[in-house]
């Protein structure tokens, strides 16, 4: 990966004669990546520092798809590109893009029309079920087909279509764009429900005395997990990336905690093995590359309970650099050969050796922790007295700085040679 003094990054605006000098420029021996969302998704700071990041690969140039352009233009009028990166937001034409990506066929670094799945938590569900990865006992009410819908509620338990839920228990909209997410308490533990949603402000969730379940709209009830009171957010880039942070969860009180700058406070967290082969798993299920989804750990478990498609982590310069150079990487890799560009993955110094172990499997030696203590000590001895009206004990303060804290500590071979001596005088 080369640096280049300018990187470039273009935004196109309504095109007609300006789109196609635009694309015949960038055209000219480069490999064009397409950003086609939102315009508070492609300027958010997130994509602008990967962007500028994959802007430093030699044959790289970055085309930013203007919202105008996306909103109002016929795909036809897009700009053309080799690689497109394209997801879906609130607002965002994805059947537009999915008829450009039919049209132009780029390199698709997230699927599209797996994005249509993502917005149903039914179906996201559904495909983690058949990936067999580990999710919350969960059922669906779906009111949209009366003749599946079946619910009981009892004072302590919800039953959906003859699965019995006790409280607590959580119920989802199968909307995924719908956030207020309801967790329902026992009489035991004082009844009403937690009501969360999308983070107004410094907060996340409130109480609500209501314990009745919502009684229009289909919805998934599933199993309350316990966990030590936060959340794991994962990120994935490609299927062998996986970088996770863990958040407040906005169950406990719903107040969102924030650093000195005003952002939500997360903490970098160790991925499981196991973890890491499900971080995976999602990533292929969903074909997105760049992929976002929500882990609980609970009783000893990891359950993904929530799958976001394309998502950055906020503020991480280590994740920049490495989601740019592995989606630069990727990019280089599928696109070069086709345009006779001559290039290999470069091998850098930081980069981690994998080998063979005697099992046969491979491994890597991420590091060596030794945590080292001497094994026996000597038993301290020491004398702590009370001192006062003399002379020699004020000259000792005196000499030794005790008047600064009020208290006198004397460690050194002659500073207790001397207290010696002087208490010898005073005691003989």
């Amino acid at each position: 990966m080369r640096e280049r003094a300018t990187p470039n990054i273009v935004s196109t605006h309504l095109i007609c004669e300006q789109s196609i000098l635009l694309n015949a420029i960038l055209l000219r021996g480069q490999i064009v990546v397409g950003i086609c969302s939102m315009m508070k998704k492609s300027k958010s700071k997130p994509m602008t520092q990967i962007l500028e990041r994959l802007c430093k690969f030699e044959y790289i140039d970055v085309v930013i798809f203007s919202e105008e352009v996306i909103l109002e233009e016929p795909v036809e009028k897009w700009p053309h590109c080799d690689c497109l990166i394209s997801f879906h937001s609130r607002g965002f034409p994805l059947d537009k893009a999915v008829e450009y990506a039919k049209l132009r066929n780029p390199l698709l670094i997230n699927d599209l029309n797996m994005q249509y799945f993502i917005q149903d938590r039914r179906e996201v569900y559904r495909i983690l079920k058949e990936e067999f990865i580990e999710l919350p006992r969960y059922a669906v009410l779906n009111r949209d087909h009366p003749e599946e819908c079946n619910l009981v509620e009892g004072e302590d338990h919800v039953e959906v279509n003859g699965e019995v839920f006790p409280k607590p228990f959580v119920e989802k909209p199968v909307c995924a764009e719908d956030h207020n997410v309801y967790i329902y308490y026992p009489t035991s533990a004082g009844g009403g429900s937690q009501r969360l949603f999308r983070k107004i402000g410094s907060r996340s969730s409130v109480y609500s005395p209501e314990s009745s379940v919502r009684q229009t709209g289909s919805y998934i009830y599933e199993e309350f997990m316990p966990t030590d009171g936060t959340d794991v957010k994962v990120y994935t880039v490609g299927p062998d990336y996986a970088h996770a942070e863990a958040r407040k969860s906005p169950a406990l009180d719903g107040k969102v905690e924030r650093d000195s700058e005003g952002k939500e406070i997360r903490y970098p967290v160790m991925l499981t093995a196991f973890e890491k082969l499900v971080a995976r798993k999602v990533c292929l299920a969903f074909k997105q590359t760049v992929c976002g989804f929500d882990l609980l750990r609970a009783n000893g478990h990891s359950f993904v309970c929530d799958v976001n498609g394309f998502s950055f982590v906020k503020s991480s310069m280590k994740y920049y650099d490495d989601c740019a150079k592995i989606l630069g990487n990727m990019i280089m890799r599928e696109l070069a050969p086709k345009y006779s560009i001559p290039w290999s993955i470069p091998i850098e110094d930081e980069d981690i050796p994998i080998v063979p172990t005697t099992s046969g499997t491979m491994m890597e030696l991420r590091c060596v922790i030794a945590i080292i203590r001497h094994g026996d000590r000597t038993p301290k001895q020491k004398m702590k007295m009370e001192v006062r009206h003399h002379l020699r004990f004020f000259e000792l303060f005196d000499k030794y700085g005790g008047y600064k804290t009020g208290k006198l500590k004397l460690k050194k071979p002659k500073q207790l040679q001397v207290s010696k001596q002087k208490a010898i005088l005073l005691f003989p």
